[in-house]
């Protein structure tokens, strides 16, 4: 799942709800595993599959029209419970990046925790790529890291987005937290020397 990240172009899945929770995400009875392995499969579980695994035909995930790495859902997105799980599967099913107009903010976290990058663009711009999508699944968007922009390809209309410095920095270099405190053992340790 650790990816550096620079310039994403890619087609997008629309999920245009407002209000998704964590529990939408990834149903609560698949939160007892421990390891990452598999959460994808399980994406918006009971909206994607019928109660004998089928496929549900009408959700967006099964319309074989939509793809790419970029997911573009409703205001309040990751709503609910504070389950990192949510993330694990929204990263497991190959999403690199959300873009709402609105996030919950321990979701918001978790997404970059785990090597998603939540986008926040204004109601207007995300009203913009709904109907752009709607009018060619094949719509591109640009997500630009280190400028911090991101493009609606179809009408050639950007925005800038905000993200804390330390994570830009995280996901531009690959680095979870443990990578980047290990990354600066050198000055940790002389700090800790020149502070007893």
């Amino acid at each position: 799942m650790k990816q550096k990240f620079d310039i994403i172009t890619s087609t997008c899945v629309p999920l245009p709800l407002e209000n998704v929770d964590t529990d939408q995400i990834i149903p609560a009875r698949f939160l007892k595993a421990t390891d990452k392995a598999g959460f994808g499969d399980n994406l918006f579980r009971d909206w994607r599959y019928n109660e004998d695994g089928t496929p549900k035909k009408d959700f967006v995930l099964n319309d074989p029209t939509y793809g790419g790495c970029i997911l573009v859902a409703g205001k309040n997105f990751g709503s609910g419970s504070s389950r990192e799980h949510a993330a694990w599967a929204i990263a497991g099913y190959g999403f690199r990046v959300v873009i709402s107009s609105f996030f919950a903010d321990i979701h918001k976290n978790n997404e970059l925790n785990n090597f998603v990058l939540p986008v926040v663009v204004s109601e207007g711009f995300l009203a913009e790529l709904f109907d752009s999508i709607d009018a060619d699944p094949k719509t591109v968007v640009e997500v630009n890291l280190p400028a911090q922009t991101v493009t609606n390809k179809a009408t050639g209309r950007s925005e800038l987005f905000e993200i804390n410095g330390y994570k830009k920095h995280c996901l531009m270099n690959g680095l979870d937290d443990i990578d980047y405190l290990i990354g600066n053992k050198d000055k940790i340790e002389q700090w800790e020397r020149l502070n007893k």
